[in-house]
């Protein structure tokens, strides 16, 4: 199940965050190490470059963050990020390098890698989304299965036990969800591929593909 480890998901280049996901092999092991990594991180940033709001926000001094936004901590915002009016940040949050988080979006226990945008009525809980990965208006995370038991990650015929009662999406790099879109609780999906508007994602999604429906995935040509 290669297409699910770190390698072939994330660019770690593209993160502040590069060093939570050295030891680890699939992205999903980051999830319940995102709230410490932040303490240990934060302490280290540039006073030039980041500015230390109370005990454990930090924020890029090239950032912008509307005062209409509410943050949490622990949580930091690297450079040139945007973070609109109304955006909800619950805490444990890494908001990359040229990311937008807009109007009305909630963030919760999540890696954003540079150049992500969530920028309309989007909820994002519980996952980690690649480089430039992009969230149409209202497509959401959702990070709980109605049974509340503990999501296990589903593909190529095989699957994962996470050992995690909340995990939501795994998004690859530059991956585009339409909008109204829904991504079950361990979904995955690949490098550069598309999801249709309205969908309801589970499971594994290959990369470079174009996802219609459950039944309808074809290849990018």
């Amino acid at each position: 199940m290669d297409n699910m480890k770190v390698s072939e998901l994330l660019d770690l280049t593209e993160t502040i965050a590069a060093d939570l996901f050295s030891d680890i092999e699939y992205p999903w092991q980051a999830l319940p190490l995102i709230h410490d990594y932040i303490l240990e991180l934060g302490a280290k940033l540039d006073s030039d470059k980041y500015e230390q709001r109370g005990e454990t926000i930090w924020i890029a001094k090239s950032a912008t963050v509307f005062d209409s936004a509410f943050l949490a901590g622990p949580v930091i915002i690297d450079e040139e990020a945007e973070v609109r009016q109304g955006a909800f940040i619950r805490g444990n949050a890494i908001v990359g390098r040229n990311t937008v988080v807009g109007n009305s979006t909630e963030l919760k226990n999540v890696v954003l890698f540079n150049r992500v945008q969530v920028p309309h009525y989007n909820y994002v809980g519980d996952s980690i989304l690649g480089y430039r990965a992009h969230m149409g208006a209202g497509s959401i995370t959702s990070n709980v299965k109605s049974d509340k038991t503990l999501v296990v990650i589903k593909g190529e015929g095989k699957q994962i036990k996470t050992g995690l009662k909340k995990v939501g999406a795994i998004l690859g790099d530059c991956v585009e969800v339409g909008c109204n879109s829904v991504l079950n609780p361990g979904t995955v999906v690949g490098r550069n591929t598309n999801i249709y508007p309205l969908s309801m994602v589970r499971g594994v999604v290959p990369e470079r593909s174009i996802y219609k429906a459950k039944d309808d995935i074809v290849k990018k040509q």
